[in-house]
């Protein structure tokens, strides 16, 4: 069977698109780059956003126009939260998120043939070209804030046991990978599960911290990137994991407004003046850190004054690199339910306004480090003989060579920068 895969959203609806399809190919089956080619796609839907939700919407058209014959199951928080609308595009197979694991095992029962396992031919990448592995270590969110569907989405949280995720780190570096991305809803909340789910439950004392400090002692991963932890998450004694060079100098801190009173209505748990403080310890702790954040603007409420605010504390912030969203009424949650909803005319110029710093930002911070000589996991190619990677504290890196740096991990200097990255040249042999 040859089975096409597609993902929308975030970094953990890709690490749950790998293990498909590593399992798919495990069971003798083939996973395809093309949907015409496909007898089956599956879709990891996301539905953060009502844009999110319409993108999701349209893939699904889009595969049926592709292919009339493919048949397609749809998983992940669309198919969660929207089962019906679902069904009611065509899809044969609709599994929300405590479902989804079982995919590949109800495709086949859906088939109703066997699926006969390959002969064990030693590990490889089964997504081809990639150099960044993300790997699963919790899923769900006890958090409330008032604006979030993914909590009625992915159900509370519950962590993956850790022996099961150093085993698997360990395949993805025997496979080649050079970086390793820890990826959940809510990854600060590793270890704190207020049930067991049904699950043997991890025993008394893990957390996020010691995840990391057994993953780095357990396996030889050359780079490990934490995803986004939650503000209140990051206990500034856990700032001491960063003096293991191989943890990139990376920490993605959502703000989501630098207004107390907006924070106090999105149910956040920190104020500015305490999220100025753990920006401090950080910058303290990892010199040259990319500070990468999510800021709302528009939601329910925000006056104009209010919105001021959120634009001076960002700019204080001097973040590398600034995620903007407009704000998305999403039933269910309990910012749907608020008065004073601000006009999408307001909101749209309101976002025009944070983009344009972050774009400043952003090229505030590559320009420090013009001159400078930095390490880059390179990736893919980005036209004639032009390489791009990233440095370990999030910055895009182009040079120009005629040697293959796929998944090559090489010291280059920087001799420009712009909003979008660095230009560089490369100080090694390779």
């Amino acid at each position: 069977m040859k089975v096409y895969l597609a993902s929308l959203g975030c970094k953990l609806n890709w690490a749950e698109i790998e293990t498909f399809a590593r399992e798919l190919v495990a069971r003798g089956h083939q996973v395809v780059s093309a949907p015409e080619e496909a007898d089956w796609a599956i879709v990891n839907t996301c539905t953060v956003t009502h844009i999110a939700a319409r993108k999701s919407r349209r893939l699904i058209r889009h595969l049926r126009r592709c292919n009339s014959r493919l048949r397609l199951a749809v998983v992940g928080c669309y198919a969660e939260v929207s089962p019906q609308e679902v069904k009611d595009l065509g899809a044969d197979l609709v599994l929300g998120n405590l479902d989804k694991e079982k995919v590949v095992e109800k495709l086949l029962a859906f088939e109703g043939g066997e699926d006969v396992p390959l002969p064990h031919q030693g590990s490889h990448p089964v997504v081809r070209g990639r150099t960044r592995a993300f790997v699963k270590i919790q899923d769900g969110c006890d958090n409330r804030c008032t604006y979030c569907i993914v909590t009625i989405a992915r159900g509370p949280s519950r962590s993956r046991r850790p022996e099961e995720v150093v085993a698997e780190i360990k395949e993805r570096v025997a496979e080649g990978y050079q970086e390793i991305v820890p990826t959940g809803v809510n990854i600060g909340a590793y270890g704190r599960d207020k049930s067991s789910h049904g699950r043997v439950p991890l025993e008394e004392g893990w957390s996020l911290e010691r995840l990391v400090r057994t993953i780095l002692k357990q396996t030889s991963v050359p780079r490990l990137r934490l995803s986004s932890i939650e503000p209140w998450d990051l206990d500034p004694g856990m700032l001491a994991l960063w003096e293991d060079s191989r943890l990139c100098r990376h920490l993605h801190l959502p703000l989501q407004s630098g207004s107390d009173t907006v924070l106090r209505r999105m149910g956040r748990k920190y104020s500015t003046a305490q999220y100025a403080a753990l920006v401090e310890e950080v910058h303290r702790h990892i010199p040259g850190v990319g500070l990468t954040t999510d800021v709302i603007v528009g939601f329910p409420g925000e006056t104009e004054e209010e919105f001021s605010q959120s634009l001076r504390f960002v700019q204080e912030m001097a973040f590398s690199r600034v995620h903007v969203f407009r704000y998305s009424r999403r039933a269910g949650t309990a910012a749907a339910r608020m008065k004073d909803q601000v006009p999408p005319s307001v909101i749209q110029e309101r976002s025009a306004r944070m983009l344009a710093l972050a774009r400043r930002l952003a090229r505030d911070f590559h320009q420090r480090f013009i001159g400078q000589e930095l390490q880059v996991l390179f990736e893919n190619l980005a036209g004639e003989n032009t390489w791009q990677g990233l440095t370990d504290n999030y910055i895009r890196v182009w040079v120009r060579t005629e040697r293959d740096l796929h998944n090559t991990i090489a010291w280059v200097r920087a001799f420009a920068a712009d909003e979008e990255g660095l230009q560089a040249i490369l100080q090694e042999s390779v």
